[in-house]
């Protein structure tokens, strides 16, 4: 399995971009899939989650209500709809996939991985 993000750039305080990210390879496996963020000098964490048929996701709390995240399997894609941006949600952005079920929010429980976008935003 393949993943390509894009959409990531540089943003003022209060504005929104939608991350994408393309899946090739196996696309026909039940993978869930997830957004996870890495900021300098920090650990990769868990921004939100979606399973195969797009009926359930999980976010983390300091995104709830601002992020959200969905999926288009006729696309093979997977996006991050990110309003109401704030400068500490500046990071990599790196979407992820697992057959391991909804639910899981450890970067270890995820086996395949994207090359990551950057999201700078400005105050």
């Amino acid at each position: 399995v393949q993943l390509v993000e894009s959409g990531g750039g540089l943003v003022q305080a209060g504005g929104s971009l939608r991350l994408s990210c393309v899946v090739s390879g196996r696309t026909s496996s039940n993978y869930v899939m997830a957004w996870f963020r890495q900021a300098p000098g920090k650990e990769r964490d868990f921004v939100a989650a979606i399973n195969w048929s797009g009926s359930i996701s999980t976010s983390a709390r300091p995104v709830k209500g601002r992020f959200t995240i969905s999926r288009d399997n006729a696309k093979n894609t997977v996006y991050l709809q990110m309003n109401s941006l704030k400068p500490e949600d500046t990071a990599v952005y790196y979407c992820a996939a697992t057959q391991n079920g909804l639910g899981y929010t450890s970067f270890n429980d995820y086996d395949y991985w994207g090359q990551g976008t950057q999201v700078t935003v400005s105050s």
